[in-house]
């Protein structure tokens, strides 16, 4: 019988992993994203809880990074490198999905440069998941599973990346079930009552709220160079009674009439310098 490519990809991964601790049994990967965006023509939790787990770019074809999920592109590229060529040859469905381990026990999740919300998953995963540091995007030879993962986590925690930056991301393989492997599913205060809450309670699992994300357009002006002064000015167009919240972004993304690059450099400024007491500080 064929190895399974999950089990292929976790030993590659292994067998190139740095000597470490094992992981804190007490962390847990969180999966950041948008709540308020599309996913083939519906609302994104709609679709999730259509399907009844979470699935990755290369099955949804969307992406709050680069949408580089397809034969030949960057993200099948970096998968074939990180994983020794497991998935190759594998269906969509079967690839992993990506978030990041929360070692800073953040409320706002580990990466939440890729979104305002987050699923906190259970312990189970943790032993089916690989890591590595930095992003994978930058095809990086610090690798590791749970065993030893602890060895990242300090190269993470002693690096001077900005605060966006700065996660250890994970690879999560095997199913993601709502029901079955998600803790809770982490909102912005901003959506309460909205259509968004209504979707998160059909998930099947818990719904809790972090100290939510808002940023003044005079606090906006006081970073032009972190991602640019032409991004200051959308957020300043886009603002409501001069505040940024995700949910005037996720209008702002619905509405078709920004491009979603911009927008996404708006975000940036709102999870930079918007968020709650306990989510990333400026370094």
């Amino acid at each position: 019988m064929e190895t399974p490519p999950r089990t292929r990809a976790l030993r590659h991964v292994a067998e190139r992993s740095a000597a470490g601790a094992p992981v804190d049994p007490g962390l847990r990967v969180t999966l950041n994203f948008h709540p308020d965006r599309q996913a083939g023509g519906r609302p994104i939790l709609a679709a999730m809880a259509a399907a009844g787990q979470y699935r990755s770019q290369f099955v949804t074809g969307t992406s709050n990074g680069g949408l580089t999920a397809y034969p030949g592109g960057d993200r099948w590229r970096w998968e074939q490198l990180i994983f020794g060529g497991a998935y190759d040859r594998a269906p969509a469905e079967l690839r992993p999905g990506y978030g990041a381990l929360n070692f800073r026990r953040q409320q706002v999740g580990a990466a939440p440069r890729f979104g305002s919300a987050h699923f906190r998953l259970t312990a189970e995963p943790l032993a089916r998941s690989t890591f590595c540091y930095p992003d994978s995007s930058t095809e990086p030879t610090d690798l590791g599973v749970a065993e030893g993962v602890a060895a990242l986590v300090a190269l993470a925690a002693a690096d001077r990346r900005d605060a966006l930056d700065d996660y250890v991301e994970a690879q999560v393989h095997g199913p993601v079930r709502f029901a079955e492997h998600v803790e809770a599913l982490v909102l912005d205060p901003c959506y309460r009552g909205t259509e968004v809450a209504a979707d998160a309670a059909a998930l099947g699992c818990p719904v809790e709220w972090h100290g939510g994300y808002r940023l003044s357009v005079a606090e906006l002006r006081r970073h032009p160079d972190f991602r640019g002064p032409e991004f200051v000015e959308l957020g300043e167009r886009l603002a409501v009674d001069g505040w940024l919240d995700p949910a005037v972004l996720g209008a702002a993304s619905r509405s078709g009439g920004h491009d979603e690059q911009a927008l996404k450099r708006v975000w940036h400024y709102l999870a930079r310098f918007g968020a709650p007491t306990g989510a990333p500080a400026p370094h």
